[in-house]
């Protein structure tokens, strides 16, 4: 895996150097447009936007409660089926990744008709679900059929948050800062949730640790539920 990987980055770097750069507009890359053409966002201002501060702590919540829950169930795999465990979290992965890419073309097609708040909410609520059904079953083929659940998030994440930060960034020149500021937000959230769902588990259980992070997941829908206002600019 580790060789694929150098090998998938290889072809990535030979992609961008294909990319000719004067073809970039570089103001509209950077969310430059409109009545701020000549000069970026004071930072200050940037960070003093309620509704980007409210999707950050919402996504990173999302990250938070997201990342162990498969390398938790890897790990409760390889003690309720020993020798098996390799195949089934593979298989998961695989069913999220074919469900992730036509949930993330029809975001994709329908983000500016449907509004950009509803889909996320869709996105949000799968995640505690998800943690709770990871509590009712040992069953390998019960835990792969839940993946579809994790391909729909994944697939409205990838596709949408990128939009969201586009909106909330628009003429401010600040879309790259914001986009790398929210990445290490949801980096941090996704560590911190390995460390804390191990703790638990070793002081707990497999279970208590899915239902706490179905709890964190819950709050991240409740808060973008109640405090994030829609961004797409034809709503």
């Amino acid at each position: 895996m580790l060789w694929l990987i150098a090998l998938a980055a290889a072809f990535t770097v030979v992609a961008v150097l294909c990319i000719d750069g004067k073809a970039i507009d570089h103001k509209l890359a950077r969310g430059l447009a409109g009545h701020r053409q000549d000069s970026a966002l004071d930072l200050r201002e940037l960070f003093a936007c309620k509704p980007l501060l409210i999707f950050g702590a919402s996504v990173t919540l999302f990250h938070f409660a997201n990342a162990a829950m498969l390398p938790l169930l890897g790990e409760k795999l390889a003690q309720n089926h020993p020798g098996g465990e390799s195949l089934v979290i593979a298989a998961c992965i695989i069913t999220a990744r074919i469900i992730m890419v036509p949930m993330a073309f029809l975001v994709g097609r329908k983000a500016d008709c449907w509004g950009r708040k509803p889909i996320f909410l869709a996105g949000f609520i799968v995640l505690p679900i998800r943690g709770v059904l990871y509590t009712l079953s040992q069953d390998p083929y019960y835990f792969v059929s839940i993946q579809i659940l994790d391909g729909i998030g994944a697939g409205i994440f990838g596709a949408l948050s990128y939009l969201v930060i586009a909106d909330l960034t628009r003429g401010t020149g600040r879309y790259n800062l914001a986009q790398g500021a929210a990445s290490a937000c949801w980096g941090l959230g996704a560590a911190l949730s390995n460390l804390t769902a191990g703790f638990i588990v070793e002081q707990t259980s497999y279970n208590a640790a899915f239902l706490f992070l179905a709890g964190v997941a819950l709050m991240a829908f409740l808060l973008f539920w109640f405090a994030m206002p829609e961004t797409c600019p034809s709503y």
